[in-house]
């Protein structure tokens, strides 16, 4: 393939899903809205982790089927679908009545990023190839990174001065112009073997997935972990997703091939990245109640404080890890990167009401600078394991791990900030009406309406204490999290008996012909 059409495929696959990731911190900053009873949907915290969990779990579930879907259609079939149904469902997102409303929005959206972005990396691993496919990698992440950095500033602006549904529409524009550039420069890569579709893997996924979280978030609704309609709904999850893994594994062509978990760099590597976006989003989650919520601060002022630091480190962190890659391996680059980004984490756990914002925004930027030296090279790493005929099946894999970890880090991290807060505030609701007291177990955002509606300062304080003290518990959790996954890097991408450092071969392959539909 010519290099400027290399050039140009690179340009519109690392512009277009721009809007994918920049919708994703666009929803974080605007949480505190949505809760809001007057000017948002009066959305709990189980809402909102279904709001963002509705949205992740449909994007780890169907991603496997969209990698089959583009090995049988062409990628770039797949690819503009999924545009479609996300610029849609953004418009639906936009003009929600309701959060339960919100929500279903969301899932359908998921549906779009689901389709689109394993399609993108098949795309991206059939045009490029040896140190290119790297670079290509390299861009991909930053597109991330820049999306992941105008989100939150876009939303400050747009939630200052429009309503908080603008958050979703400003999405349409974008989709239009992704459109027209897809189908005008990106061929329509294909296998030449289509696999059929894996309807009872695609079953299994989805209940197992969408039970264990039910039962995650329930925990935090109540208060505990011990209670039946906790413990019966998350183990039947388990049991689901355990008979998922035994089913693709007896499958001649699964959607989710577990067997190439089985691969030490392979499954090593996509077990580190579900474990990093496991922390990652829990720690997203609290951070942005911590800016608006406990500090007062607008969205947009919140934006610039924490997503835009980290958003600009991840950027910078990509190209960097490239280089330091070239120097010595993937292992110690992607290892100290993860356990850095750990170590940041946890360090939210030293936060009060009152630290100085420039701490923030310099663990943020820290914090994603060392993010983005891991996400680069591990994706190219487990990435250029998988022949080309399987390019489809091993970014849905690679992709649902990602985002398993991410509904699951909305899940574990949302409840256990709930459970920390309700009982850290319980004392302080001693003698308060009932509907006070209701109100005000719900969320810190909800106790301090309620508090300023019964002129009640100290249930404000008591609110604020009680979110500070989950914060920093939930933090603790996300940096052990985050290590974990440091550790499984260390294992995964050892150094051969030769004594060698980790290098990943790449692939005796033809150069792909695109197939044009």
């Amino acid at each position: 393939m010519a290099a400027t059409r290399q050039r140009l495929i690179l340009a519109v696959l690392v512009v277009s899903p721009i809007v994918i990731w920049m919708d994703n911190t666009i929803l974080n900053t605007a949480f505190v809205r949505l809760a809001d009873p007057d000017r948002g949907l009066g959305a709990s915290p189980g809402e909102l982790q279904w709001a963002v969990g509705s949205y992740t779990l449909v994007f780890a579930t169907l991603m496997f089927t969209a990698g089959a879907l583009g090995d049988r259609f062409g990628h770039r079939t797949v690819l503009l679908s999924g545009m479609v149904v996300f610029g849609l469902s953004s418009v639906w997102a936009a003009y929600a009545g309701s959060a339960a409303e919100l929500i279903a929005a969301r899932a359908v959206m998921g549906l779009g990023s689901a389709l689109a972005v394993p399609a993108t990396m098949a795309i991206l691993t059939w045009a490029f190839t040896g140190p290119a496919r790297a670079s290509a990698f390299g861009a991909f992440s930053i597109s991330a990174g820049v999306g992941i950095a105008a989100g939150p500033v876009l939303a400050g602006v747009l939630l200052d001065r429009f309503w908080w549904g603008s958050v979703f529409l400003v999405n349409v524009p974008v989709v239009v112009l992704a459109l027209a550039a897809i189908g005008w420069v990106v061929p329509n890569f294909r296998s030449q073997e289509p696999r059929r579709l894996d309807v009872a893997g695609l079953l299994l996924s989805t209940a197992g997935l969408s039970t264990l979280v039910y039962g995650l978030i329930r925990a935090g609704q109540v208060s505990a972990w011990a209670r039946w309609d906790v413990v019966l709904p998350a183990t039947a999850g388990l049991v689901l997703l355990a008979a998922f893994v035994a089913v693709e594994a007896r499958v001649r062509q699964p959607g989710f091939d577990p067997r190439l978990l089985a691969r030490r760099v392979f499954g090593g590597g996509n077990a580190a990245l579900g474990l990093l976006f496991l922390a990652m989003t829990a720690s997203t989650f609290f951070g942005a109640f911590y800016l608006q919520g406990a500090r007062g601060f607008s969205p947009l002022a919140a934006g610039l404080a924490g997503p835009l630091p980290a958003a600009i480190g991840v950027m910078l962190g990509a190209p960097l890890a490239t280089r330091l890659v070239a120097r010595s391996s993937v292992r110690p680059v992607t290892v100290t990167g993860l356990a850095t980004a750990a170590l940041v984490m946890g360090a939210w756990s030293l936060f009060g009401l009152h630290t100085p914002l420039i701490w923030a925004e310099i663990l943020s930027f820290v914090q994603g600078l060392a993010i983005g030296t891991v996400i680069a090279p591990v994706s190219t790493a487990v990435m250029s394991t998988i022949p080309l005929d399987r390019a489809g099946a091993g970014s849905a894999v690679n992709n649902t791990i990602r985002q398993t970890g991410s509904v699951l880090g909305i899940a574990v991290g949302g409840t256990i900030m709930s459970i920390v807060y309700r009982r850290g505030i319980e004392d302080a609701l001693a003698g308060t009406s009932g509907p006070v007291r209701d109100q005000a177990r719900i969320s810190a955002e909800q106790a301090r309406h309620a508090a300023s509606a019964a002129r009640r300062p100290d249930l404000a304080e008591a609110a604020d204490r009680a979110f500070m003290h989950a914060m920093h518990v939930t933090s603790l959790w996300t940096m052990a999290i985050a290590l974990g996954g440091a550790l499984v890097l260390v294992a995964a991408f050892r150094p051969s008996r030769a004594g060698d450092p980790v290098t990943v071969p790449e692939q005796e392959r033809e150069e792909p012909t695109p197939d044009r539909v």
